[in-house]
């Protein structure tokens, strides 16, 4: 069983950033892939970023790409998503996901993520 706290959300005005955390336990890194998603009022949960276990490969929505970046340490058993320039656009609830995995793939479907965080709320103001 692994379990998954995010933190880091908020309040925050366009152009600026924010980073969150997603802690893991019960699990590795190492044999786990992770993911960061949002949810934004009536619209269906959408990939932000991937990565496959040990950070070998990551995947990056075009929404963000070139502003949102995601990060682990393994030594901790957290993952990042560090947020900069951000929009009124990027307003959603973030959920950080795992899935157990032994290859070096990142995965993008909901579906593909076995264990899912509570959420938290970011929002951009304009």
């Amino acid at each position: 069983q692994v379990q998954l706290v995010e933190s880091g959300g908020g309040l925050v005005q366009a152009g600026g950033s924010l980073r969150l955390s997603c802690a893991a336990s019960g699990r590795s890194f190492s044999t786990t892939a992770m993911g960061w998603f949002r949810q934004a009022p009536g619209r269906e949960r959408e990939l932000v970023v991937a990565v496959g276990r040990l950070g070998a490969r990551a995947y990056t929505a075009d929404s963000v790409k070139g502003r949102f970046t995601i990060t682990t340490d393994s030594a901790k058993n957290t993952v990042y998503l560090q947020m900069n320039s951000l929009k009124p656009e990027d307003t959603a609830v973030y959920y950080c996901a795992a899935r157990p995995d032994y290859s070096m793939r990142y995965y993008i479907g909901t579906s593909d993520y076995e264990y899912w965080g509570q959420g938290t709320q970011v929002t951009v103001s304009s």
